[in-house]
């Protein structure tokens, strides 16, 4: 990289591509854990550039932690990881402190699994899923030897497209939806093709913890946006869009992960003339809107986008079968070439017999009707478990749909403490440090109601409950 490979056009940012071709060769190993990195001197003539610019972005290395001075020494290479070893080889503490993944909690064997915010196997309609498998069998005899193309089964796509248009209104072709396994493959692909070190990416506060995961991986400037039962500061949403220039906005906005909001149809169609405005692409994601227990959620945000400004991720996993893992991307078709590209060098496309079962499944009327049965049993246990939770003083918002129960725990239960406990007694949740992008509120908790049947929410919450109670703590 010479002076002449940066661009001239923002001279005041070349200490930025500077820092990005340094982190980039971090990344990438060309210098290790503890390794000392080329002096300012020497790094200004290699790419011919002021040593004020190579110091500034030195100073940006060191002050986001991935590199370290030594007195009178020089700029070293930060170990990846600064948790001691010792607190590594627990899941759950590691989960907890800083640099971990919900998988981490998800690999924790436990009888009372509010961590997982999946349908009950026993839900679903397996006897009738399994006539299906059978099916496709049939229709299609040489599915296990062929390939889908990267972009997702031609058929599928067909009968999704259709799907969208009759039941939320989209403007959409089947050209412009993608098949992915899974909605968090679908975050990975939109983070690595469109966002890059320094970049301004705002997300809800809380959020989906694997996504904070995939920005921070990319290098983003993560700014957060509180969410709340009525939706965003939308004053607060256009301020930031203006001042800071944000390459995207990821967003929950329906029976949101954690905490169970639902943003309003008023807001849904502000925020999207918000990013035409600013030119800032919202990233929406939707993993389990037919799971309401009243009203149907309003429509989404692609629903009122004209301009390509919404890229909408749409999730079937978590309701319909997980072991498919069935997820879109829809998006114009200037972003998707890109994510094609990028699928391309990853996979050859979701499995297609998982493409063909679903199809088959989820539009047959039986599924459709099954459907509603969901939602009942999803808000019986609910229902189940903001009872047990009724002898304590936690507090939380009911959710009008979706899987979770977003709670605030007293200020003076330690964390540490219960998630060790809970983990002795068989018992998994979610800390809502996770789930927070600044790892702040660490009084809350998100538990789970979809997992666990009747019985064994209210055998689990008890012993919740009870853990917390023998903390000696005063709720």
């Amino acid at each position: 990289m010479k002076r002449d490979a940066l661009s001239n056009s923002h001279s005041d940012k070349l200490f930025e591509q500077v820092y990005e071709y340094l982190l980039d060769r971090i990344r990438r190993e060309e210098w290790r854990a503890h390794e000392k990195l080329p002096s300012v001197r020497t790094l200004a003539l290699e790419l011919n550039v002021h040593r004020l610019t190579v110091f500034k972005a030195y100073q940006l290395l060191k002050q986001e932690r991935h590199v370290y001075v030594k007195d009178k020494s020089g700029y070293y290479v930060q170990p990846s990881s600064l948790l001691p070893v010792d607190s590594m080889n627990d899941p759950i503490v590691s989960a907890y402190v800083h640099k971990s993944h919900l998988s981490e909690i998800h690999q924790v064997q436990a009888t009372y699994q509010f961590s997982k915010a999946l349908i009950e196997p026993n839900l679903l309609p397996n006897l009738y899923f399994s006539e299906y498998v059978k099916k496709v069998f049939d229709l299609y005899p040489k599915v296990l030897g062929t390939y889908s193309t990267t972009q997702g089964d031609q058929e599928l796509r067909e009968a999704l497209c259709s799907y969208y248009i009759s039941r939320y209104h989209f403007h959409l072709s089947p050209n412009e939806l993608m098949i992915t396994s899974g909605s968090q493959e679908a975050i990975d692909l939109v983070a690595r093709v469109l966002v890059k070190p320094r970049d301004v990416v705002l997300l809800e506060r809380p959020t989906y913890s694997p996504a904070i995961d995939v920005f921070r991986r990319q290098g983003a400037n993560m700014i957060p946006i509180e969410i709340t039962p009525h939706g965003y500061d939308l004053e607060q949403v256009e301020l930031l869009m203006q001042k800071e220039k944000p390459r995207l906005f990821y967003l929950n906005p329906t029976f949101h992960n954690p905490t169970g909001y639902t943003v309003p149809a008023e807001q849904r169609k502000r925020l999207v003339e918000l990013a035409e405005k600013y030119q800032c692409l919202i990233v929406e994601d939707d993993p389990c809107r037919d799971m309401y227990f009243g009203d149907e959620p309003p429509l989404p945000f692609f629903s009122y986008d004209t301009a390509g400004y919404v890229i909408y991720l749409r999730s079937f996993s978590k309701y319909i079968a997980p072991g498919l893992s069935i997820a879109t991307v829809a998006c114009r078709p200037s972003i998707m070439n890109y994510l094609l590209q990028a699928k391309s060098l990853s996979d050859s496309g979701a499995p297609l017999l998982n493409q063909k079962i679903f199809l088959h499944y989820f539009f047959s009327e039986r599924m459709q009707q099954h459907l509603a049965k969901l939602r009942i049993a999803l808000a019986i246990r609910r229902d189940i478990m903001e009872e047990e939770l009724s002898v304590t003083d936690w507090e939380w918002s009911s959710p009008p749909g979706g899987f979770n129960l977003w709670v605030k725990l007293p200020d003076s239960v330690p964390m540490e403490s219960l998630l060790g406990k809970c983990i002795e007694k068989s018992i998994t949740f979610v800390p809502g440090a996770i789930c927070d992008p600044l790892r702040e509120l660490s009084s809350w908790i998100r538990i789970s109601y979809s997992y666990l049947n009747e019985q064994q929410l209210r055998d689990g919450l008890q012993r919740l409950v009870s853990t917390v109670r023998q903390l000696n703590i005063k709720e």
